[in-house]
């Protein structure tokens, strides 16, 4: 058996460069995204260990906010200290925010267009297959027990049945985890800690997250951005479960409650946004565009609508690249913890219920546009072929997107 390869930093330049390459290519949500840094990072470069890897996405999984993205910048913060884990990420989300804005003028100045609106029809049709798909991988990894559908099966009556608060149904998923799953604590690395310098970056993610919020409150205070602000920066901190869990937190609250995005922008922002690469979360930047474009205040539409983007943006991924950096000197205590591993457990049984709620909004919003009595024929078979593109080839999603978004197309340009 031959020894692993021995493991060598990249330079600088080389590290910068793969990291807008990745952000370029990452495609097919966070599995697909991980899977790529794996075999890129660990297999064929050798610059992390297998099993420092396994550690970081282990750290990754405990924290809320988007797993590849925190994954992305750990490594920066592994090779380049802070300023290398902050250059990271940044590599790796400025493709995706990039495309997303141009896709958001697109939606809002043309999505009426009969062309434009069959397309993101399609492109919807496919999301409803990647959630059915999501929940079904998500419920095999995770409910493992009894006790864990229980808390999954409670989670999506109270969501689906009942409208619980989606933070609510969090903390409770999380509490019976720990009083019914937790076995005692094992020990932890015998290391000291490095408190002085997880405080201070600790300090200077509140001072980077400080700023923006006074300055709004100097200029326009209690206004659409402000709240808007605060509201993605809850959203960030509360984000565990992925991306589609957030979503279905965003329909209760920015669709139901706050009434700033009606169910097609929702629709079409998760749509457009499983067009891009990088992280699905970056739907939200396409949310704080349009809740900017609809209520521009003293501003241009187009100006408030990018202000709005890049403040969702700011509050939605700042939380991920504090968490990274402050805690990663962490991740050997943090992970000893089978208690935080229980208590994490009982949230993700209750994510799989919120998605499977969330799955359900979804599903009849597309298929079911004009109520139960009047199914959308074309959206179902599309769908059901999405589904079977994604559980029985070897088709990349970009193309199984395409394909929906083209059949939808296509149908409509032979009816019209």
């Amino acid at each position: 058996m031959t020894a692993p390869a021995p493991v060598r930093d990249p330079g600088r330049g080389e590290a910068l460069c793969y990291g807008l390459r990745l952000g370029c290519i990452s495609f097919g949500g966070p599995g697909g995204q991980i899977g790529i840094l794996h075999r890129e990072v660990v297999d064929e470069r050798g610059w992390l260990s297998d099993a420092e890897f396994a550690r970081a996405l282990n750290l990754c999984m405990l924290l809320p906010g988007p797993e590849a993205l925190q994954l992305v910048i750990y490594l920066g913060w592994r090779w380049y200290g802070a300023p290398g884990g902050i250059a990271a990420g940044l590599c790796f989300l400025l493709p995706a925010s990039v495309l997303l804005t141009a896709l958001s003028f697109v939606w809002v100045l043309y999505g009426t267009f009969a062309p434009v609106a069959a397309a993101v029809t399609g492109l919807q049709c496919v999301v409803v297959a990647l959630l059915v798909q999501a929940l079904h991988r998500l419920a095999l990894r995770a409910l493992s027990g009894v006790r864990q559908r229980l808390i999954a099966l409670a989670s999506f009556a109270a969501l689906a049945l009942v409208h619980a608060p989606f933070l609510a149904v969090l903390a409770l998923g999380g509490a019976f985890g720990l009083l019914a799953l937790a076995p005692a604590t094992v020990p932890v690395p015998s290391s000291p800690p490095p408190w002085r310098r997880t405080l201070t970056h600790l300090f200077a993610g509140l001072v980077a997250w400080l700023l923006p919020w006074l300055a709004l409150l100097a200029t326009v205070p209690g206004s659409r951005p402000e709240r808007l602000y605060l509201y993605f920066t809850k959203v960030a901190l509360g984000g565990f479960g992925g991306a589609y869990a957030v979503l279905a937190y965003v329909n209760q609250e920015l669709v139901g409650t706050l009434g700033w995005l009606d169910r097609q922008d929702l629709l079409a922002g998760l749509a457009l946004s499983e067009t891009t690469p990088g992280p699905l979360v970056i739907v939200l930047q396409f949310y704080g565009f349009v809740a900017g474009w609809h209520a521009p205040g003293g501003l241009s539409q187009a100006g408030a609508a990018l202000v709005s983007a890049l403040l969702a943006s700011w509050a939605t991924f700042l939380p991920s690249f504090v968490l990274v950096i402050a805690l990663a000197p962490w991740v050997g205590r943090l992970l000893a913890s089978r208690s935080l591993a229980a208590a994490l457990a009982g949230v993700t049984a209750a994510v799989v219920g919120v998605i499977g709620a969330f799955a359900l909004t979804v599903a009849r919003s597309v298929l079911f546009a004009a109520g139960t009595g009047a199914p959308r024929w074309l959206s179902m078979a599309i769908a059901l072929g999405a589904w079977a593109l994604l559980a029985r080839t070897r088709l990349a999603l970009p193309w199984v997107l395409a394909c929906g978004a083209g059949a939808s197309l296509l149908a409509a340009l032979a009816s019209g």
